[in-house]
């Protein structure tokens, strides 16, 4: 058995051709997916749950500038909830928005996992469809191979002369032998370009994969749009019952304060006129009882 010649018969190379090129794209594609969504690990780890409030915006300008989760983190930043204490750039200006008092920092109505799934943080980066037909295509060219090489070979067949005969059987058997060993390359290489990318594909993507999103759902609380909006009914009823005895209180406040002013500032200034009518009448009397001793003692 010639395996030189059997090996570099042209369905063996085509089926070679196409394994390596598929394993070399599948192993390139996967290295460049881990190092992005590494980068992105190391990114998130160093935020804690309770810092988030005042390093959203730097969280936030690092996600807008980062082109492999621009698109994903602008989804899911119409879902965030903030607190009092979160500061929003508008343009130029920092608005505060003000939610609920029970929100003590920043979360989402939509689970992260819907955001920062297996789509949009691997297969979505590159041709993942393909990856995964590969198998199928290499299996495949075994038996298009095989059937081709054998009619070739039964092509090859000639009764017309015994040498004929013998050297055309000759052939045919080279022929069979070349359309059995492309069944087993295909059918081999698939095997082994199955399992390299699913341990690849494993340990690469999935790995960082769900470490992201344990990190997303460590940072960013999930809380349902109804709840959210319960809370703030409720904070507008509190509110609105607040009001409500402000009102009826109004009255009460301006009358003690009042009541204090008047204590404090005209109650003294009255006492201080009443002592000064009194020594006024005092004095007058005085002077009235000398100026009366005075003319009774003119006449006696």
């Amino acid at each position: 058995m010639n395996f030189h010649a059997i090996i570099t018969d042209i369905p063996v190379l085509i089926v070679l051709a196409v394994f390596i090129t598929s394993l070399i794209y599948c192993c390139v594609q996967y290295f460049k997916v881990s190092r992005n969504l590494k980068e992105i690990i190391y990114f998130l780890s160093t935020f804690k749950k309770n810092d988030l409030n005042f390093r959203f915006k730097e969280l936030d300008s690092w996600m807008l500038s980062n082109p492999y989760l621009v698109s994903t983190w602008l989804e899911f930043k119409n879902t965030l909830v903030f607190s009092e204490a979160v500061a929003l750039k508008d343009g130029d200006d920092y608005q505060y928005q003000d939610v609920s008092s029970t929100v003590q920092n920043v979360q989402t109505t939509v689970d992260p996992l819907y955001f920062f799934n297996e789509e949009s943080l691997v297969t979505s980066k590159f041709n993942y469809k393909m990856t995964q037909t590969i198998p199928t295509i290499l299996t495949g060219f075994g038996p298009l191979f095989t059937f081709m090489k054998i009619a070739i070979a039964f092509g090859m067949i000639d009764f017309s002369s015994p040498d004929k005969t013998i050297n055309s059987v000759a052939a045919f058997m080279h022929g069979m032998q070349a359309a059995a060993f492309v069944s087993v390359v295909a059918v081999s290489s698939s095997l082994i370009y199955l399992l390299i990318e699913k341990v690849l594909y494993q340990v690469l993507c999935k790995g960082p994969q769900h470490e992201i999103q344990n990190i997303m759902g460590e940072l960013f609380a999930s809380i349902t749009s109804e709840k959210f909006l319960y809370e703030i009914l409720r904070e507008s009823k509190i509110q609105n019952n607040a009001a409500a005895n402000s009102i009826v209180d109004i009255p009460k406040q301006f009358k003690g304060a009042f009541n204090e002013t008047m204590a404090a500032n005209l109650v003294p200034y009255l006492e201080n006129l009443i002592f000064g009518l009194n020594q006024l009448n005092k004095q007058m009397k005085e002077l009235a009882k000398k100026t009366s001793n005075d003319e009774v003692d003119g006449l006696f």
